[in-house]
C-alpha cells in the first residue's frame, strides 16, 4: 500500500526536489500539497506549489493555501537566499491549475478525519503555522496522524539564520510549540542532518545530466540558491533540507537518530526558536519526538535521483 502524505511547504528550491521526489515515487500518494508563509510571502509559496506541480504534468494533485502569517508574530522571510519570488534562477511559466478553496489547515483536519487512524503522515517543510491551526481545529487528529516528519529545529549545529534558531522553527516558534506539544508523532529533521546532505558541484551536474526538462530546470534553480551557502559554508558545503523528510519515509535505513525531549524557545530575544533537545536524557521530560542525526548521503541523493528520473 502507498504512503499517504499531505505535503505543507513554502517553496524553495529544496521544497521543490522534496515535493519531486514524493510526486516520483510509485510508493507515495500526495493527498494534497499546503502552502504556507515562510520562504517568501503566501502568494508566491502557494504559486510555487502550483508551477511545480505543473512541472511535473501532476495537476491532478490538489493545492491548498494555508497561513499568511505566523500564529502570534510578523513574518519574517528569506529573500535573500531565495530571490522575491522564492524560485529565483529559472523563470518557470505563470501555473494554470486551480488552487482549491478550502483552507491548508481545514483540509489537513478533513483528510486525517476521514481516513483510517494512523495512515496520513504530514511531510512539514516550513513553518508549522497550517499544522498549529489544523490542531485547533481539530486536537483529535494528534492521535490520527501517523507521523509529523518536519525539516526544522537544530542540535549541534545551532542556527541558520540566528545564532540559536533554524530559520523554520524562527519564523513560527509558537507554531512548532504547539505541535510537539500535541501527542502526535513527530520525527524531526534538524541542521545536523541536512548539513550532512551536501549539494556538490557533481550532484548539480546529476540534475543537469538526468536527460528530461525537470532535472536541468532545478539544476538552476538549486545553483541560485545553493550560492547563498557556499558564500558562507565554503565550496561544495551546500546543505539540502527539505528532501529529508520525504526519503526518510521511502528509505528510513539510510537515517540515524533517537526518541528525545524537545522544546521550543518562544521569549527570549537572544534565543528565539532554538530548539532545546535533551539528547543525553537528562530530564524526565516526554520523549515527544524522535531526532535524526545522522544520513547516508550517497543514499539520499541516489532516491532523489531515481524519483527525477520518472519525470518529463
Amino acid at each position: 500500500m502507498k504512503k499517504q502524505i499531505i505535503i505543507d511547504t513554502d517553496p524553495g528550491p529544496d521544497d521543490g526536489v522534496a515535493i519531486l521526489t514524493a510526486l516520483g515515487s510509485p510508493l507515495i500518494e500526495v493527498l494534497g500539497i499546503c502552502a504556507v508563509a515562510g520562504n517568501v510571502p503566501l502568494p508566491y509559496t502557494i504559486r510555487n506549489v502550483c508551477k511545480i506541480l505543473e512541472l511535473a504534468e501532476r495537476q491532478e494533485v490538489r493545492a491548498f493555501a494555508g497561513a499568511e502569517a505566523p500564529l502570534t508574530r510578523p513574518l519574517f522571510t528569506a529573500e535573500y537566499v531565495h530571490g522575491k519570488t522564492g524560485f529565483d534562477g529559472y523563470d518557470l511559466p505563470e501555473p494554470t491549475m486551480p488552487v482549491q478553496p478550502q483552507h491548508a489547515a481545514d483540509f489537513i483536519v478533513e483528510e486525517v478525519m476521514s481516513r483510517p487512524p494512523r495512515t496520513v503522515t504530514i511531510c512539514a517543510l516550513g513553518p508549522l503555522t497550517n499544522m498549529a491551526l489544523a490542531l485547533e481545529r481539530d486536537e483529535r487528529i494528534a492521535g490520527r496522524i501517523e507521523q509529523i516528519v518536519w525539516m526544522g529545529g537544530a542540535l549541534s549545529e545551532g542556527g541558520n539564520v540566528m545564532p540559536a534558531a533554524e530559520f523554520n522553527c524562527y519564523v513560527d516558534p509558537e507554531a512548532a510549540a504547539r505541535v510537539l506539544s500535541s501527542g502526535a508523532p513527530v520525527v524531526m529533521m534538524p541542521l545536523d542532518v541536512t548539513h550532512k546532505a551536501h549539494v556538490t558541484a557533481d550532484r548539480i551536474q546529476r540534475f543537469r545530466s538526468i536527460g528530461n526538462k525537470v532535472g536541468p530546470i532545478f539544476a538552476e534553480l538549486l545553483t541560485y540558491a545553493k550560492q547563498f551557502d557556499w558564500e558562507k559554508y565554503g565550496a561544495d558545503r551546500a546543505p539540502m533540507h527539505d528532501p529529508t523528510t520525504v526519503v526518510w519515509l521511502l528509505r528510513p535505513e539510510l537515517f540515524s537518530g533517537r526518541q528525545v525531549n524537545v522544546e521550543i524557545e518562544t521569549v527570549s530575544p537572544l534565543t528565539t526558536g532554538m530548539t532545546i533537545i535533551d539528547w543525553w536524557g537528562v530530564t524526565d521530560r516526554r520523549k515527544n519526538a524522535y531526532v535524526v542525526r545522522d544520513i547516508d548521503a550517497e543514499g539520499f541523493y541516489d532516491v532523489i535521483f531515481e524519483s527525477f528520473r520518472r519525470f518529463p
